[in-house]
């Protein structure tokens, strides 16, 4: 049975280093690195370009990691009839909340005038949700969720 979708929202986290700003970075670390040991080297110090090699690996399986993160979208579907949280990878997908729509709420936690985190609710249960997003991005999100929930619950 097809329900009519009212929300259909993918919300990636942002990337603020690009590949090619990683290149550069990367590079620049290494030859930072690779100089220091040989300053350090030359003055007797063996085990010193050791840990600036660690150093570079750390920086690459930090960053490696951060990538893989990056790929993990949450899709946030409202239909007449659910209201569910999807967490999906190229590799993944994974449903971490269903609700009736009748009966989901919308939940702000507020900072000051800020919107800090959205959750959807309902009996007492809550899943937390685009938590990706600037505090401004957060507060439209929740209020676009609340429209769609409520036009879904009035069938327009």
């Amino acid at each position: 049975m097809s329900f009519a979708t009212y929300m259909d929202a993918v919300i990636t986290p942002n990337r603020s280093l690009s590949e090619r700003g990683f290149i550069v970075l990367i590079s620049a670390v290494t030859i930072f690195n690779g100089i220091s040991a040989a300053v350090f080297y030359y003055m007797g110090a063996v085990f010193v370009p050791l840990f600036l090699g660690l150093d570079v690996l750390a920086v690459v399986v930090a960053f490696a990691a951060s990538y893989a993160a990056a790929q993990r979208v949450e899709r946030v579907q409202v239909t007449s009839h659910a209201v569910r949280v999807i967490h999906e990878t190229p590799k993944w997908t994974r449903l971490v909340w269903e609700s009736p729509t009748t009966f989901t709420r919308v939940d702000r936690e507020m900072d000051d005038e800020r919107v800090v985190a959205v959750h959807l609710a309902l009996s007492g249960k809550q899943v937390p949700v685009a938590g990706a997003l600037s505090p401004g991005e957060r507060a439209q999100f929740a209020r676009a969720l609340e429209d769609a929930i409520w036009n879904a619950r009035r069938g327009r």
